[in-house]
């Protein structure tokens, strides 16, 4: 069922997002003594295409499929599949959702935290406590119903005590490399040849991305989470095992990230085992949802909406004829400037904004940062507009600098320097804090771990078979 609605959903978000939703091709690499084989790839991917009302799968033999992937590993390949997918830039749709709600009478409150519930005398929860954590202030909100999507918080604010948690917070960790470097023209995927994953290495942004661990998260949910050393040197086994030819070192890795999946915990001694399923569960003006999928957020948010429904029952009907994102005509002819794929980029990520950030950028500023796909006018636009608060949210939620540019863009910050100055206001010294602060938040959490920290992964290799899917569990 999961599938099948992510599929849907998938397909109604290539509609109605182009420039922000993008189709990619897919390959999976199928290889000797691998399990499962073809038919099972073959039955899974057929039936994937089915949910999705388009056929798009592909099997190709080894000497073929060499055409496609001509740098991957050709050892024991049997051949592969290509199917068609999708991807985002999964910071840039949850902005869009937030403004184009904005936009339509919401009010997005930035940096500030719910701290306790507020109960009337039958203990029915009728508001929350608020903490703005930049001015020090506290309020009280009252409202009908109070709707607890925290993520992988979703625990901390939950009335119910003296249970066992419902969700299990699984860090999924990324390795970013230079495009010249690890060059795919279309995502490639396949199974880790340590413990049997799925891992792929896809083109994003215009650099290339290899991905994602899954391990259970201990750290607290308060600090930025980021890479370990072991989950480093599991994902370069990976590209080792797969493209020894290129030559890969940790030299040249760009960048790291990592993020937490709010996870219903099932007690699965494996977390990749676990359901990507959401779950909701109510009290009386209380209602509680978190895990799912990206891909499936307004199925999620259709499944509040009659929960509430519950609890207010003249709440409108939800239409789900309606477009997900508003609507957006071309760019003004003053935007001449940029080329057909910077414009469609523009839209998507922006929305009605876009037009907007064309007008407000200064001279220069709709070309793009070298080494990116990445225009000033974007920063410029998300320092006016977009709530920031601190140089990180600029560079590494806002506009995706930090990860796609060399030593996450320090070269650039001269630059940066002056627009952050006229849109935030900024005086020398607040600059000197935020770029000193953005510089140790990027070497602790976007770049990699010490190098001695770093496993050594060819010996997993060389004795993959019998102690290399321990160690990467231990």
């Amino acid at each position: 069922r999961l599938t099948r609605d992510s599929v849907r959903e998938r397909e109604q978000l290539l509609h109605d997002g182009p420039g922000l939703i993008e189709a990619v091709d897919f390959l999976l690499a199928s290889y000797d003594g691998e399990h499962p084989g073809r038919l099972v790839y073959s039955a899974g991917l057929t039936v994937y295409d089915l949910l999705a009302l388009r056929w798009s799968h592909r099997y190709y033999n080894a000497q073929d499929f060499k055409l496609l992937a001509g740098q991957l590993t050709q050892e024991g390949l049997e051949g592969g599949f290509r199917y068609g997918d999708a991807q985002t830039d999964d910071a840039r749709l949850v902005l869009r959702v937030i403004r184009e709600a904005v936009a339509d009478g919401a009010t997005a409150i930035n940096y500030t935290r719910a701290e306790e519930l507020i109960r009337d005398g039958d203990s029915r929860v009728q508001g929350v406590r608020l903490h703005d954590r930049i001015g020090d202030r506290r309020a009280e909100v009252t409202a009908k119903v109070v709707i607890n999507a925290t993520g992988a918080w979703a625990d901390k604010l939950h009335p119910h005590t003296g249970e066992a948690e419902k969700i299990r917070p699984l860090r999924g960790s990324h390795l970013i490399f230079p495009a010249w470097k690890l060059p795919v023209a279309q995502a490639v995927s396949f199974l880790h040849p340590l413990d049997q994953r799925p891992v792929f290495i896809l083109p994003w942004e215009e650099v290339t991305l290899v991905g994602t661990t899954d391990e259970d998260h201990g750290d607290s949910l308060d600090e930025e989470p980021r890479i370990t050393g072991q989950e480093t040197a599991y994902l370069m086994a990976a590209v080792e095992a797969r493209y020894p030819s290129l030559g890969v070192t940790l030299d040249d890795v760009l960048s790291t990230y990592a993020g937490v999946r709010p996870v219903i915990s099932s007690g699965k001694a494996d977390p990749s085992k676990e359901s990507r399923d959401h779950i909701i569960w109510k009290e009386d003006g209380f209602i509680t949802v978190t895990g799912g999928k990206l891909t499936t957020f307004r199925l999620i948010a259709e499944d509040v909406l009659n929960e509430v429904r519950c609890e207010i029952v003249d709440l409108p009907d939800f239409d789900f004829d309606t477009a997900i994102f508003d609507p957006v005509g071309e760019l003004d002819p003053g935007s001449n400037m940029l080329s057909d794929a910077a414009a469609r980029r523009l839209t998507g990520r922006y929305g009605s904004d876009a037009d907007k950030l064309v007008a407000a950028a200064q001279v220069g500023e709709l070309a793009e940062i070298a080494g990116t796909n990445i225009l000033w006018a974007e920063l410029r636009w998300a320092a006016r507009s977009e709530g920031v608060v601190h140089l990180d949210d600029l560079l590494l939620r806002r506009v995706r600098l930090g990860l796609v540019a060399e030593e996450g863009g320090m070269a650039h910050l001269k630059k940066i320097r002056l627009i952050c100055q006229q849109e935030l206001g900024w005086d020398d010294g607040r600059w000197a804090e935020e770029a000193a602060a953005y510089e140790q938040l990027w070497e602790r959490c976007y770049s990699l771990p010490s190098r001695s920290k770093i496993p050594d992964w060819h010996s997993w290799l060389e004795n993959k078979d019998e102690t290399a899917a321990v160690t990467v569990r231990k």
